[in-house]
């Protein structure tokens, strides 16, 4: 038996969904209908919202940040397993895409959970660290723009308590970080310029997964 990652086809996939996905109602309504956006290939998959869902309920986790909404998929995974008393504070700046999401957190009864901040993430972070809230958070999800992928990481760990995860989304990039010569483009080197820096920081504990677009789970030692 080989030791590698098994490389999933489109009847493997569906196996994998058939057997294991439990979606609530609300979050397959809001996947099929993010099928027909110009940019639905931003939203996650559905079993990586079950498994960063299954991460939340493991950890005890009451205060999470989403940096990147989109329509409100992860969010709204997220949200429905945060106790009564959780509560997320989430960044975008798009107010278009996250009127969507906004829709299905009210429909969903989780609204009241979701601090959403529509102003460029960084400006947020720092208002998070300027507002005391450092060191406050138990988990982080990363999903927005590349090229600040390494300055919200940062920022996340300071916001991180010890012991805190942050989960960054997109590591794999259909595969161009692997290829050198896909790397003169902008987004494509930071994601591998990330990846490589946090290979080697003893900052965190590590691991990289081949879920969705790859996913790495970093926890603040």
């Amino acid at each position: 038996m080989s030791n590698r990652t098994l490389n999933l086809d489109d009847a493997l996939y569906g196996y994998l969904l058939d057997v294991s996905l439990r979606e609530h109602p609300l979050l397959s309504e809001l996947r099929a209908a993010t099928q027909n956006h110009p940019h639905r290939n931003m939203q996650i998959a559905p079993e990586q919202g079950q498994f960063m869902a299954m991460l939340i309920r493991l950890m005890g986790a009451h205060r999470t940040l989403e940096i990147g909404v989109f329509t409100g998929y992860s969010t709204l995974a997220v949200a429905l397993v945060l106790p009564e008393e959780g509560r997320m504070v989430v960044c975008d700046v798009n107010s278009e895409y996250t009127a969507i999401a906004r829709d299905y957190w009210q429909r969903a009864g989780v609204a009241d959970k979701i601090d959403l901040r529509l102003a460029p993430a960084l400006e947020t972070l720092n208002a998070l660290v300027a507002e005391g809230q450092a060191g406050t958070f138990d988990f982080v999800f990363i999903d927005a723009d590349k090229a600040n992928y390494d300055a919200y990481y940062e920022h996340s760990l300071q916001l991180l308590h010890p012991g805190g995860l942050i989960v960054i989304d997109n590591v794999l990039w259909s595969g161009r970080v692997a290829h050198p010569e896909e790397r003169d483009d902008a987004d494509t080197r930071a994601l591998h310029d990330l990846n490589k820096k946090l290979h080697h920081d003893e900052r965190i504990d590590l691991s990289m997964l081949p879920i969705g677009d790859g996913l790495t789970l970093a926890r603040k030692r």
